[in-house]
């Protein structure tokens, strides 16, 4: 079996074991009286099983992200940092503009 498929397989498995032990701690603790809900219905164990596959995806998921963030490659010893782009300089110049300076305007007179 391949190498990355081995640790999808574990990682998902500990990630259901942890949605089982989350499940088991809602119910033990009786969080929003869910162990009297669950106990006192008769479709009581299918909702504890969706609860727990559904928390068992999102831990397996999350699970196997962190094991695959924390995989590191020991070459990786260079200089880091990239290819930086160069900053562009701005040279700032004067632009004339042409006026009319023949012709007052007379709307704008002070009263």
């Amino acid at each position: 079996m391949p190498k990355l498929v081995r640790l999808y397989i574990t990682q998902v498995a500990i990630g259901f074991g942890l949605a089982g032990v989350f499940v088991a701690m809602l119910l033990w603790f009786n969080i929003a009286n869910l162990w009297h809900l669950v106990s006192h219905s008769d479709k009581g164990l299918l909702a504890v099983v969706i609860l727990w596959f559904a928390n068992g995806i999102v831990f397996a998921g999350v699970q196997f992200g962190i094991a695959v963030m924390r995989m590191k490659d020991d070459d990786d010893d260079e200089p880091r940092g990239g290819h930086r782009q160069h900053i562009m300089q701005r040279d700032y110049v004067a632009i004339p503009v042409p006026v009319d300076q023949g012709h007052k305007r007379t709307t704008w007179r002070k009263r």
